[in-house]
């Protein structure tokens, strides 16, 4: 499907009233004065050239032609878009036409105009270490954006709802996705922001309606600034939009197939394996031959496909925070080499696998004075220092070569098929050597480290990488469209971890959305079910001590693999929804229901005390017949349910009289239904 965009005869390319592409530049500023990214006065004076079609591959791409002549600034929207799916991937490029620089302060990615304010409702997330995806939804006019009658001003209004992220933990505080949501008319606009660094996202009102603009970093923000001379271009980041007419779930199902597009071709896409981490909750850091050798038994025997030793593998001694950036195994804790626990994790048939922080070099680490210093983040000519780490700066070409030495060691002589790739500190506002900014010289960072990326990718095209930043405090499109799975949280209570993985989907696709399921020998069976529930909710991502338990327990974990097996390919075509509304931090019901591409959907549900029935919704199924089949744990008291063909509501009452209980259910319409 093509954008509907209209383009007033003689006007700037708009849409609903609002210009495409607004741009901020010193000396022009804005045409009304606010500190909103529109109402520009280079995007006030954009009038059309012209728009072209072209094709990339399976994408169908738009191209929207404008300039101000006032600026002779002139831009270029393109807007991509791939099969069926109502979502479009839209990022612009603005070439200094006239004779003077020109000082950009921002450039919209996209922006929108929308219906009027009072029908809509915001969709927005915040996170934050061990507490990811926290999803509201919430009426603009409730306390967001007040009614300040605008018409009988004649202006637009100057407030707007903003979120914003800094540095480069590009999910670490909101979410760089939204969603808006009309009440009346029914259809739903979802958006995200691909970039692995600062971002912007804001909503407000204007005379016309509502407006929704996106961007990379801002000088507002971000101390971004670039400098164009006559001839340059300036290329924004990527962002999407879907769009349905018929209501959140379905622009949900709209985005989710058009991250799938986005996706680089892997073969981990159909193989989705098994992955065993033995970090959480288990070694924590703290791997050595002899804990790690039966612990690689009872993963193979449990049904594991990759084994991935975590952090500690390189540690001579207890203080390795500040030394990392060498990569070489340690001696101390692999006294035959880490070969010997490489080859045991081969021989027993799964994928090796290690972790790997590739960006930071500790204030200790040989590597520190190995490489020259501008090979690093710095400001005022000081090499940057976070949580006793220097970052690297991966547009130059020594600290490219020191990552790729590594990667290609690791895997052509160790026999690496798998690296989780880690990323615990934060840069800040970003580096001032060669750039017009540090904003400027963050982001020409970020879109390096997104290039070595693809290179590593190019070079080992098995490789799988799984994103990971403390958790799930990088977790966007810009990485996710190339590594292939990423790590939601580093949440160590089992209890906690429901609302992180069922609102995963809203961001993240189900294939993609790797939640730890850490089951321990000293928890009860319903305790050990729930946290493996929680890993089944996506990408089942095993740890525990599983060479601690009984043949009993044991044998509940391999249900859980084998459970998982059966159902993934249809995870990865799966479209997600969720039948108690968006999961609550607090909620002492959540569920996510994943539609797959046939019949089936799966149901995943925890219960966390409170009463012990509950009654959810699933509207896709109203008017039909189905059953419901407990999938997993079988070998737990069996819950009862009832169902209301008419009004679609599922009640489910939990037995057995655990506070802490959980169940993946698969439902399917029965024989004769319509």
């Amino acid at each position: 499907m093509r954008l509907d965009i209209d383009l007033p005869s003689g006007g700037p390319a708009a849409i609903a009233g609002q210009p495409i592409v607004e741009v901020l530049a010193a000396g022009f500023g804005r045409a009304h004065v606010s500190q909103r990214s529109v109402r520009t006065a280079i995007g006030h004076g954009m009038r059309l050239l012209g728009r072209s079609e072209s094709s990339d591959g399976s994408w169908h791409e738009q191209h929207i032609d404008q300039r101000d002549e006032a600026s002779g600034l002139r831009s270029r929207t393109t807007v991509r878009t791939t099969g069926d799916t109502t979502a479009w991937q839209v990022r612009t490029t603005v070439t200094n036409d006239g004779a003077e620089p020109i000082l950009l302060l921002s450039v919209t990615s996209l922006a929108l105009g929308l219906p009027p304010v009072d029908g809509l409702d915001l969709v927005s997330g915040d996170g934050e270490w061990l507490g990811e995806g926290r999803w509201t939804r919430r009426a603009l006019r409730d306390g967001l954006v007040p009614d300040l009658n605008l018409p009988m001003h004649g202006q637009d209004g100057r407030g707007r709802v903003a979120r914003v992220g800094t540095g480069t933990w590009s999910t670490g505080t909101h979410q760089p996705s939204g969603a808006l949501a009309d009440r009346a008319g029914g259809g739903a606009w979802l958006w995200q922001i691909e970039h692995n660094g600062p971002w912007r996202w804001e909503v407000g009102e204007r005379l016309g309606g509502a407006y929704l603009a996106l961007l990379g970093p801002t000088d507002l923000d971000h101390q971004w600034q670039q400098r164009l001379e006559p001839g340059e271009s300036f290329t924004t980041v990527p962002v999407s939009v879907a769009y349905s007419p018929d209501g959140f779930d379905q622009a949900v199902a709209a985005m989710t197939a058009h991250r799938r597009a986005l996706r680089r071709p892997h073969p981990d896409r159909d193989a989705l394996p098994v992955v065993f981490n033995d970090y959480m909750n288990t070694l924590m850091g703290d791997p050595t031959t002899a804990k790690l050798l039966p612990l690689i038994d009872a993963a193979a025997d449990a049904g594991a496909e990759v084994f991935c030793v975590d952090a500690g593998w390189y540690d001579n001694d207890a203080a390795w925070w500040d030394s990392v950036g060498e990569w070489q195994p340690s001696q101390t804790r692999f006294p035959r080499g880490l070969e010997e626990v490489i080859a045991r994790i081969r021989q027993r048939g799964l994928v090796a696998g290690l972790w790997l922080e590739p960006e930071v070099i500790g204030v200790r680490s040989p590597m520190q004075d190995k490489l020259p210093p501008a090979a690093f983040l710095q400001r005022g000519g000081v090499r940057l220092v976070e949580h006793g780490r220097y970052h690297l700066d991966l547009r130059h070409p020594a600290a490219v070569a020191h990552l790729d030495e590594v990667v290609d060691r690791l895997v052509e002589q160790l026999g690496v098929g798998y690296f989780k790739l880690d990323y615990n500190i934060d840069p800040g506002t970003g580096t001032d050597l060669d750039a017009d900014s540090p904003g400027a010289g963050l982001l020409g960072h970020n879109r390096a480290h997104l290039d070595w990326l693809d290179r590593v990718l190019d070079r080992h095209p098995g490789l799988i990488l799984e994103n990971c930043a403390s958790g799930g405090m990088r977790a966007d499109y810009a990485l996710l469209a190339r590594l292939q799975l990423q790590s939601t949280s580093d949440q160590q209570d089992w209890r906690h971890y429901p609302p992180i993985a069922a609102s995963a989907p809203l961001s993240i696709l189900p294939e993609q959305a790797a939640s730890w399921a850490y089951p321990q020998p000293e928890m009860t069976a319903e305790e050990a079910a729930f946290t493996l529930v929680t890993g089944l909710a996506g990408r089942l991502y095993l740890s525990g001590r599983l060479d601690g338990m009984t043949p009993a327990q044991h044998q509940h974990v391999l249900d859980a693999v084998e459970t998982y097996r059966d159902i993934r390919h249809d995870l990865a075509r799966a479209v997600p929804s969720w039948p108690h509304g968006l999961p609550g931090w607090d909620d002492t019901w959540l569920s996510l229901a994943l539609r797959s591409a046939g019949a089936d959907t799966y149901l995943a549900v925890w219960r966390r005390g409170g009463d012990a029935t509950s009654t959810l919704r699933l509207d896709h199924l109203r008017g039909r017949p189905i059953a419901v089949d407990v999938l997993f744990p079988r070998h737990l008291p069996a819950w009862t349910h009832s169902w209301d063909a008419a009004a679609g509501t599922l009640t489910l009452t939990a037995t057995g009289g655990a506070s802490h209980a959980a169940r993946l259910f698969r439902i399917t319409p029965t024989e004769g239904s319509r």
